[in-house]
């Protein structure tokens, strides 16, 4: 009776899940798959009521943090992030079919439908995510390496916060401005339509946008203190920090290895700070 209580739970309080979120979509396509995931997670209730015989309560202080998760990180990953703690639907009914066989088809039918909810989404997050890793990767190793280089020569953490981000703004236009040039050629010379060249556009938006984020998130150690070698050990644990959450992002949200990707980046932009480092010693 626990397992099926603590199931109970579960089924309303993602049904308010998925029916919070569909109110939130401007897409109408998405609220449609959410509504009806939403209905299927009632009569999936239904059914759990009818063995318990009483009413299950939702958990609103989980749902609503699944909603925030949602407005912040995208849809695939807020529900990618609820359905990897649901558990208990593979294991607790399987040690209760043989007394309550008609509980047998939904942990399958559950299956089936957050597949098919994940496959039909349309996330604007994940869809630009190709966009967020290129400006995360290019000003994680750019940014990394020109400050670890700025520590040793200059010696002055106020110079290397002004140089450093004069530098990561200079490149995060550049580097948007270069994907907006590359964007108006390709609809100049026919390659793509209106549409496609306004998809390129906010492409290059979200490119730059993470450049200038992560620039800001590195450069604030030397505005803040005043040991340069101090301020570059903070900086490079942000930069890890940044590459962790962000592998952790993909690692819920595409099935990616998380200890492969972090350890791949991790280790790229700290090598690139040490050789930067290194230059900086004999350029000094």
């Amino acid at each position: 009776m626990e397992i099926l209580r603590a199931q109970l739970e579960i089924e309303l309080t993602e049904a308010e899940v998925y029916s919070r979120l569909a109110l939130l979509q401007k897409d109408e396509g998405n609220r449609r798959v959410l509504e009806r995931i939403a209905r299927f997670e009632r009569e999936h209730a239904a059914v759990l009521e009818s063995v318990i015989g009483e009413k299950g309560v939702v958990d609103h202080g989980r749902a609503s943090r699944i909603v925030w998760m949602a407005r912040f990180f995208g849809l695939t990953f807020a529900l990618k992030y609820m359905e990897s703690f649901q558990k208990i639907k593979g294991d607790g009914y399987k040690a209760l079919l043989e007394t309550h066989p008609e509980l047998a088809e939904l942990p399958e039918d559950e299956e089936h439908l957050e597949a098919e909810l994940i496959d039909m989404l349309d996330d604007e997050w994940l869809n630009n995510m190709g966009a967020i890793v290129l400006g995360l990767n290019d000003a994680l190793v750019e940014l990394t390496g020109a400050l670890a280089g700025f520590t040793l020569a200059i010696n002055d953490s106020q110079k290397i916060a002004r140089m450093g981000l004069i530098t990561g703004l200079a490149a995060a236009m550049s580097m948007t401005a270069s994907a907006f040039l590359s964007a108006r050629a390709d609809a100049q010379s026919g390659k793509v339509d209106a549409m496609e060249r306004r998809g390129a556009l906010k492409t290059s938006a979200y490119t730059g946008a993470a450049y200038v984020i992560t620039v800001l998130l590195l450069v604030a150690p030397y505005f803040l203190i005043p040991n340069v070698l101090v301020a570059l050990g903070t900086m490079i644990a942000i930069a890890l920090g940044i590459i962790a959450f962000f592998n952790f992002y993909l690692s819920v949200a595409r099935g990616t290895s998380f200890k492969r990707g972090f350890l791949e980046m991790g280790a790229i932009s700290t090598v690139v700070a040490l050789i930067s480092f290194g230059i900086g010693w004999l350029l000094k």
